[in-house]
């Protein structure tokens, strides 16, 4: 894996004139739009970059975008990985390792997320303060490399504090709705039953996805603090559980981006 993040990255140098980006973002399902608000400078293609996982859906852009945002130098991943596409966790959380090689202080995530808290409406935005780990597998699992991180993180902060504290400000003041919750990360692909929708609202989950959780663990074994940020694009209430598409997510998605932004491009300005 070290040899691997270190070919990656000196392709990545060589490719960007050296270019060293201070935050790393993931864009998650239906918002790549942030990418419109950065000063492009170089864009890689994921399937050009050696040692670089390929996002196999067809709503993932699989770009890496380097660039400016609000003064900031920024690495923008515009699609991620997941593990139900057949990657295994090390593969999907590569890139926040490679991230973390080219130089950069924080990491924010974005996802597209179900709500399990009748709080929660389609649309509207939640900050993760904490989350439930359901997936199969951990990033971590198998030999552990000292000269990234312990054996055993930390795991009693996993989102910074003072990031939610800094985007609950901001969102105010923009007159956003915007809830903090706990965020839980299943396997998927499939959604969920009923039964799997109260279960997960009885444990403490606040919203559902499928992503998200493996990169933030991989960024706390670094040392890097993360925000998160959830766009509920579907209701998982089991009272009144209507069918979901893929196409109705995207669209709400879409109408609910432009606020997710506002909040991630004045947050990475504060910095």
């Amino acid at each position: 894996m070290f040899q691997a993040i270190h070919e990656t990255v000196d392709y990545i140098k060589k490719k960007t004139e050296q270019f060293q980006p201070e935050v790393g973002i993931i864009l998650g399902t239906g918002l790549g739009g942030l990418v419109a608000e950065i000063e492009v400078a170089f864009s890689l293609m994921y399937a050009n970059i050696p040692n670089f996982p390929i996002s196999t859906l067809e709503f993932h852009s699989g770009k890496l975008i380097f660039g400016v945002l609000n003064g900031k130098r920024v690495v923008a991943m515009q699609g991620r990985l997941h593990h139900y596409e057949g990657y295994n966790m090390q593969q999907i959380t590569f890139p926040v390792k490679v991230m973390k090689a080219l130089g950069i202080h924080c990491l924010f995530v974005s996802n597209a997320a179900g709500s399990l808290n009748p709080d929660l409406k389609k649309g509207d935005l939640m900050v993760i303060n904490d989350h439930i780990n359901l997936q199969l597998d951990s990033p971590l699992r198998g030999r552990n490399d000292a000269e990234m991180g312990p054996r055993f993180p930390d795991m009693s902060e996993p989102y910074s504090r003072t990031l939610i504290q800094q985007a609950m400000e901001i969102a105010k003041v923009e007159g956003i709705t915007c809830m903090q919750g706990v965020y839980v990360s299943v396997t998927g692909p499939s959604l969920e039953t009923k039964a799997e929708y109260k279960y997960l609202r009885i444990i403490g989950g606040d919203a559902v996805g499928m992503s998200t959780v493996p990169e933030v663990i991989v960024a706390n074994h670094m040392k890097l603090p993360v925000f998160a940020i959830s766009v509920i694009t579907d209701e998982g209430f089991p009272e009144i559980l209507l069918p979901c598409t893929l196409e109705e997510i995207l669209e709400t998605a879409h109408l609910a981006e432009p606020k997710m932004t506002k909040i991630l491009s004045q947050l990475i300005f504060k910095l």
